[in-house]
């Protein structure tokens, strides 16, 4: 008798492991499949409601306003450096030059469709409050000016007014193309 529960015992582990198993399998993935068509099904009839189509175009809306504080048009690319003279007038900071770089950063390039970033080098003289106001008000200017780096050099004992070198960099909307 145990030798007949054994055979059975066998034959029915070898069943199991041959013929269930991998029919569990098999439904377990066409579970998984099944449940991630419903949920494409579910987006594509979400995103056909009206409603969210509104919501989904004031959204995008609104991320285009807040590319326009980090991007400027190409068009007006040309008169930040003037804004930049401008502000530097403003805080009264003396001996300030402006250049356009045509530096391209070897590993750090954007390498995209629609952006490009210029690099502009101001270099001036100031004293240190004088300094850190035109930092904060380039800080705050929209677009966004990024500082990518400066050096501020110790005027001589009988100056005030220290010599600084700013690299910045202003991200660019590409011309369109029609």
């Amino acid at each position: 008798m145990a030798l007949v529960w054994t055979v059975c015992l066998v034959l029915f582990v070898i069943a199991y492991f041959f013929i269930m198993a991998p029919q569990l399998k098999t439904k377990s993935e066409l579970a998984k499949k099944s449940a991630e068509k419903l949920q494409i099904y579910e987006e594509a009839v979400d995103a056909a409601n009206e409603e969210n189509k509104k919501r989904l175009a004031e959204e995008v809306e609104t991320l285009k306003n807040k590319l326009g504080d980090y991007t400027a048009d190409y068009e007006e690319s040309a008169n930040l450096t003037f804004a930049i003279s401008r502000i530097a007038a403003e805080k009264q900071v003396s001996s300030f030059a402006v250049k356009t770089s045509d530096q391209v950063k070897s590993s750090d390039q954007l390498k995209s469709k629609n952006i490009q970033e210029n690099l502009i080098e101001i270099t001036f003289e100031s004293d240190f409050r004088q300094f850190a106001t035109f930092l904060n008000t380039l800080e705050r200017h929209r677009p966004v000016v990024f500082i990518d780096r400066f050096k501020l050099s110790r005027g001589r004992q009988s100056e005030t007014e220290h010599k600084v070198d700013m690299d910045l960099s202003i991200f660019v909307r590409k011309r369109t193309r029609s």
